[in-house]
């Protein structure tokens, strides 16, 4: 019987090259606020995510961040490799604590020539990706604070597999582009409709389908973009 797979693209491999792959990765635990890439570096690693996620950030200014993007268990990091550049357009920082799949860039690369299956897995996560990148971009653009708070707290939600996670409220002013009592403000209005709790750093979400009515349209339309197998 085939071993559970974590991540959706590796677990979309035909066992036998599933196999071989397995001597070229490594699994490591990535920690909240490590950075993978910053913007513009050379990737020398991919990484395919298990339970952590990854925020994607683009900068403006070289000082400013906003969010546009974020990586888990259905996804990779690195995914400029698979498009043909060797450099990451966003930074890649760890949201959420956990494990990942990790492999040099050369080995990625000679393995996606060699698998169909990976190609295609790879192709509908580049168009997953994309979708939630322009969604995101126009949601910050037009939706208010605690809608857009509510779709990102589900999504984080449905990449880790879990209603429990850490995120500091000035993280997460940092991921929408506000300022932190922005965040505050918020998550309080959230937690007053018993949406949400919080405490330390530690948020939970205690009514997922009442959260789902308050988030903005941008999360079904992100949602119904799935990576199928």
């Amino acid at each position: 019987m085939r071993p559970s797979i974590a991540n959706h693209l590796l677990a979309a491999l035909p066992r036998t090259e599933y196999q071989s792959l397995q001597s070229k990765i490594e699994l490591v635990t990535l920690t909240f606020g490590e950075v993978l890439y910053e913007q513009g570096e050379t990737i020398k690693y991919v990484y395919f995510p298990n339970d952590a996620l990854i925020c994607l950030l683009a900068l403006v200014d070289h000082h400013s961040a906003l969010e546009v993007g974020m990586v888990g268990h259905e996804g990779l990091v690195g995914l400029a490799l698979a498009l043909g550049m060797n450099m990451t357009p966003f930074r890649a920082v760890v949201q959420g604590t956990g494990t990942a799949m990790k492999m040099k860039a050369a080995p990625f690369l000679k393995m996606l020539t060699q698998s169909p299956a990976l190609q295609r897995a790879v192709s509908l996560y580049t168009h997953s990706l994309m979708t939630q990148i322009a969604q995101t971009a126009a949601c910050n653009r037009f939706h208010v604070v605690e809608e857009r708070l509510a779709r990102w707290l589900l999504m984080t939600r449905d990449k880790i597999g879990s209603n429990h996670f850490h995120l500091t409220h000035e993280f997460l002013g940092h991921m929408l582009g506000v300022r932190r009592v922005g965040v505050t403000q918020a998550a309080h209005a959230l937690k007053k409709r018993n949406l949400i709790d919080y405490s330390r750093g530690n948020i939970s979400i205690t009514d997922g389908r009442g959260l789902e009515a308050v988030a903005c349209s941008c999360y079904e339309v992100i949602k119904s973009s799935p990576i199928k197998r």
